[in-house]
């Protein structure tokens, strides 16, 4: 085997190495990533249905008793439902770090 065969080989080497660490843990980030992004997209319509199902049941339930000044109640009912809802999802989220154990 010559010299630049030899040169060349090594080069073949580096260059498969780096695409094996690069691409690799990049592409792994992408779908990461598209995942993230999908389940936002659709747990934060969810969240906005759940707000809007809590002030209509709201507003439904109290008939004309939380009428006028006391409208704000409603809003007040939804916020609470959204802030129970965020707690729980809080309280369920266990997964500090990315990497695989």
């Amino acid at each position: 085997m010559s010299p630049v065969d030899r040169v060349t080989d090594v080069v073949e080497s580096v260059k498969a190495y780096a695409v094996q660490e690069t691409v690799g843990p990049a592409r792994g980030a992408a779908r990461w990533l598209a995942y993230g992004t999908l389940a936002a997209l659709f747990m934060g319509t969810g969240v906005v249905f759940l707000g809007l199902a809590a002030l209509r049941l709201s507003q439904d339930a109290g008939g004309t008793v939380l009428d006028g000044a006391w409208s704000f109640v409603h809003y007040l009912v939804a916020a609470v439902v959204l802030s129970v809802t965020v707690a729980l999802a809080l309280s369920r989220t266990s997964k500090k770090s990315l990497a695989k154990d």
